[in-house]
This record gives structure tokens, C-alpha cells and sequence, in this order.
């Protein structure tokens, strides 16, 4: 709910409360991401949505818009500790902009961290790494942080219903990976993302 909240808000309904609002929003009908399992159990997760959906982002001066195209954006993720550094991340990545694509979407947008030296720990990468929207195609559109850039991926196919109009005028980055659901290769134990509710944050 980091985005969704102003930072008061977020402090106010902090723990129990954030979970019943994540609660009420998939309640609600519309996925705020995706989970992902492996085997039967759930591994990690990816939040996706259209970008005036987190209205907070528009309050960070590094995060701002960069243009008035409509975008969705994928702004956080979590993956539970066994199945880090397993792929896990960039399946997760990929069908969230599979799905973004099937609700009309037609550029995703995240707002990763690029470590300036070396390795950084996980709890400072949950909005995601440069290095894996990269993999996924998604390409450096704005810089005003040197350790947060803003990277963006154009996707194609046929528009969905709700919540994400159509950009017009140019793509930015290539054409949308596998479907939403599907394996990733080399990932551990096939993990395989879904629609669904999300751990609190």
C-alpha cells in the first residue's frame, strides 16, 4: 500500500490496518498484482497497476512523471528468502507486463534501484532492480537520482478492458514476454505467478 498512501496515512494504518485495505482492494475485484508459487507454495510477489493508482509517486520529486502518456506501473515486489537470486523476480516481471497488456496497457513503467557499488541489501531493492527490468526489455527513459532511474517497456496486443488507456505515438521498448502464468526457464521448481492478494506492505 506504499504508493497508494500518503506517507501519514501509511503510517497511520500501519500493520493490521494497511492488511485490511490490501484486503478490501482485492475484495474489491481488481488484482493489485500478482503471486507467485512454487509447487503449492507462495513464493513472491509483484504489484502492477495503472500509475493513478499510486498517487504518492506523484509526490516524490525523483519518482515524478515524465511525460502525460498513460502508463502502468510496477512498483514494488517481495519474493520470500528460499527463492531469491532464483529467477523469481524477472518471471514475476514479465507477467506482470503480460498482464498490464491484457487490461489494455500499452507502456509499463517501474521505478527500480541501480546500486551505485556492489551488492545491496534485499530490503533497500523491494521497488526491484535496474538489472532485471533490463532483462525484460525495459528501457532507461528518466534519471534524477543516480541510484533511481525510470525504465519503461512498450507492449503490443489487443486493448483489455479497464483501467489502462492505450499511449499513443511511439513505443518505448520492445514487445511483451511470456504470457501471464507461464514457467520461467531457469527459475527454481518452475515458480509460476498468479492473480492475487499480497502480503502487507
Amino acid at each position: 500500500m506504499t504508493w497508494r498512501l500518503s506517507s501519514a496515512e501509511f503510517a497511520r494504518l500501519k500493520g493490521e490496518g494497511n492488511r485490511r485495505a490490501l484486503r478490501a482492494l482485492v475484495d474489491s475485484g481488481e488484482p493489485p498484482g500478482l503471486l507467485a508459487y512454487v509447487g503449492d507454495e507462495p513464493a513472491g510477489w509483484c504489484a502492477v497497476a495503472p500509475r493513478d493508482a499510486y498517487p504518492r509517486l506523484d509526490r516524490s520529486r525523483v519518482l515524478a512523471r515524465v511525460d502525460d502518456r498513460a502508463v502502468w506501473s510496477v512498483s514494488c515486489f517481495y519474493v520470500a528468502k528460499p527463492f531469491r537470486r532464483s529467477g523469481l523476480s524477472l518471471a514475476l516481471l514479465e507477467a506482470a507486463v503480460a498482464h498490464a497488456r491484457t487490461r489494455g496497457a500499452r507502456i509499463v513503467e517501474g521505478y527500480p534501484v541501480e546500486p551505485r557499488t556492489g551488492a545491496m541489501p534485499d530490503v533497500f531493492a523491494w521497488t526491484g532492480l535496474a538489472s532485471t527490468f533490463r532483462s525484460a526489455g525495459f528501457r532507461e527513459v528518466a534519471r534524477r537520482s543516480a541510484s533511481r532511474p525510470i525504465l519503461r517497456r512498450g507492449v503490443r496486443g489487443p486493448a483489455g478492458r479497464g483501467g489502462g488507456r492505450a499511449g499513443r505515438g511511439r513505443k518505448d521498448g520492445p514487445g511483451p514476454g511470456r504470457k501471464e502464468g507461464s514457467r520461467s526457464r531457469g527459475s527454481r521448481d518452475s515458480p509460476r505467478p498468479r492473480k492475487g492478494s499480497a502480503p502487507g506492505r
